[in-house]
Parts: structure tokens; C-alpha cells; sequence
């Protein structure tokens, strides 16, 4: 069980795990701490001579993972971005490693902490981020960015088809008074997206939010790097998990994972290749692995979960 309020039903976890963990006595690393849900589940298939680092930017869950832990001399918590993840590794002198883990997105604990302001179902300040010290908030998004800029942001990260209507309503609204809070702001996408639009789909608010959330924590510019770090830091046999939650993170993670398998990239019609493509990975997962109906009625979050898993072969060149 997760401590205090910090409670989170990890995704995928018996799936995640078994295909992770392939040596017990390896060393592991969890970019997405979150509630520890998949950092326990690693920590008991791991022999006396397994390790495992997690990482987490945010503080409340490295709190909760050091009360739920304990001192387990087998762990070490780290509370940094995963874009860090070979800088932090290279400190602790920790690798090569056997598994790398991603569980993307936000986490039950965010979401359901209204104060965060993460959630469209709780008036709250305009905050989103995961990490109390960054400097940037959905309230100087929303409040200071261009019409231009809103819109774009909304349509490229939220996917929203009423991202102009959306972003001209914000920009009208702010010129007699601030956007401060959740509420105001789901109040302006309704009323920029028509009643039979809203009737259909998801909550109005969820793919606004979405790409706010996606820009204040820069999450996908975080996800490159940190997929791009990951393959170096695994030693040969080891392997990358990732779990996503929308379509533009799973479409990163596959293009990545692609992209070590060495397929030539040279210009069509060349009658050589040239552009000397070497695989380092080969795919363990052909097709995502999706949650089962069951988990996805005890858990309705897991719903649009998939989990792709690659493996390295050999060192890159």
C-alpha cells in the first residue's frame, strides 16, 4: 500500500515487470517512481545482488517511496527528472544496466490532489507541475502567451480540433481579468466548444489540460532525451519498458524504438546504402500490450495504456 494520500494503482504491472526483469541479480532503474507500485514489484523479483534506482521530480512521491521502502540497501531514490537519467547513473558509478522502465504521464496522487491543479473535476489554482521548483505554470501559459502560441500548443499537444476557438476565448477573457484557476478555464473551453461536440468524447477540458500539462513539465522534449539516453545506458540483453497514456508519447516511444532496429534510412533509388543503419535493439513487443478488460474495470485510468518493450543487442557505434 502507498502512505498518506500518495495512492496509485500502477498500469501494466504484472506485464511491465515480467518482461523487464530478466536477470534478478541486474541493476534497474524506474524513471517514473510515481507510488512505487512498479519499483516494489522489481524489488521482489531481484536477488540480494539486484539493484534498483528510481527516479521522480517530484517530492511527494520520493516521500512516499522512503516511508513505503524503508532503508532497502538494495534501493536509491533519486529526485531529478529522468531527462537526467545517464548524468545521475554515471554518479552512482551504476552501469551498465539490465532494465530501464518508464510509466509515463500523471499520476493518480497528481490528479486526485486538487491543489495541484492537474484535474478538470477540482477548481484549483492553474498550476501542473510535477516538480515544485519549476518555474513555469499553466497560469502564465494561459495568461501571457500568444493567441497564437495558445493555439498551437493546444492543437499540437492536446490534439484539440477547437484550439483556435478555445485559445481566442482564453485571450478575450484575460483582457478584463486573470485566468487563476482550474474552473475559469474549463468554464472557457465549454463555452468555445459547441454543445453537440461536448455531448461526444471525452470531458471537454481533457485534451486542453493535456497539452498544458505536456508543455509545463515538458514531458515529450524530457521523453526524447531520456529514450535516446536509455539504449546507452543498457548493457547488451537489457531492456527499455515504456508505458503510455495518449497517442503523441506512444508514437515517440515507437518512432525510438524504431529507430534502433537499423532500418536504412538512405534516400530511395541509391543503389548502396550509405548511411551504414546497424541495429542495437530488437523488439520484444511486435504490438503494444494493452491492460485486459478486468484490469481496465478495476482501474478505468489504464483504459488507454500500452506498453512497448525493445531489447538491446549490442553496443551502438
Amino acid at each position: 500500500m502507498q502512505t498518506g494520500d500518495f495512492h496509485h494503482v500502477s498500469v501494466l504491472l504484472r506485464e511491465a515487470v515480467a518482461n523487464l526483469v530478466t536477470d534478478p541479480q541486474g541493476i534497474y532503474v524506474d524513471c517514473t517512481l510515481g507510488g512505487a507500485g512498479h519499483s516494489q514489484a522489481i524489488l521482489e523479483r531481484l536477488e540480494p545482488g539486484g539493484r534498483l534506482i528510481a527516479f521522480d521530480q517530484d517530492p511527494a512521491a520520493i516521500a512516499n517511496a522512503q516511508a513505503l521502502l524503508g532503508d532497502n540497501p538494495q534501493t536509491t531514490l533519486i529526485h531529478a527528472n529522468f531527462a537526467r537519467l545517464a548524468e545521475n547513473l554515471s554518479k552512482l558509478g551504476a552501469g551498465p544496466v539490465k532494465g530501464i522502465l518508464f510509466d509515463l504521464g500523471v499520476s493518480s496522487p497528481q490528479l486526485d490532489q486538487a491543489e495541484r491543479g492537474f484535474s478538470y473535476l477540482h477548481d484549483a489554482p492553474l498550476d501542473m507541475r510535477m516538480d515544485p521548483n519549476n518555474p513555469l505554470t499553466a497560469r502564465t501559459i494561459v495568461n501571457d502567451w500568444s493567441e497564437q502560441e495558445l493555439a498551437r500548443v493546444i492543437w499540437e499537444y492536446g490534439e484539440e480540433n477547437w484550439a483556435r476557438r478555445i485559445a481566442e476565448l482564453i485571450v478575450r477573457e484575460r483582457q478584463s481579468r486573470l485566468i487563476e484557476t482550474t474552473g475559469q478555464l474549463v468554464a472557457l473551453i465549454k463555452e468555445a466548444i459547441p454543445a453537440p461536440a461536448r455531448r461526444t468524447g471525452p470531458h471537454p477540458a481533457k485534451r486542453t489540460f493535456q497539452a498544458l500539462r505536456i508543455v509545463v513539465n515538458d514531458e515529450l522534449g524530457a521523453l526524447g532525451h531520456a529514450l535516446d539516453q536509455a539504449i546507452d545506458c543498457l548493457d547488451v540483453g537489457g531492456r527499455v519498458a515504456a508505458i503510455t497514456f495518449h497517442s503523441l508519447e506512444d508514437r515517440m516511444v515507437k518512432e525510438k524504438m524504431q529507430s534502433w532496429l537499423g532500418r536504412c534510412i538512405c534516400p530511395p533509388g541509391l543503389p548502396v546504402c550509405r548511411c551504414g543503419a546497424q541495429a542495437v535493439a530488437r523488439l520484444i513487443t511486435r504490438k503494444p500490450l494493452v491492460p485486459s478488460p478486468w484490469e481496465i474495470e478495476h482501474n478505468p485510468r489504464a483504459r488507454s495504456a500500452k506498453l512497448r518493450v525493445a531489447e538491446k543487442i549490442q553496443p551502438a557505434t
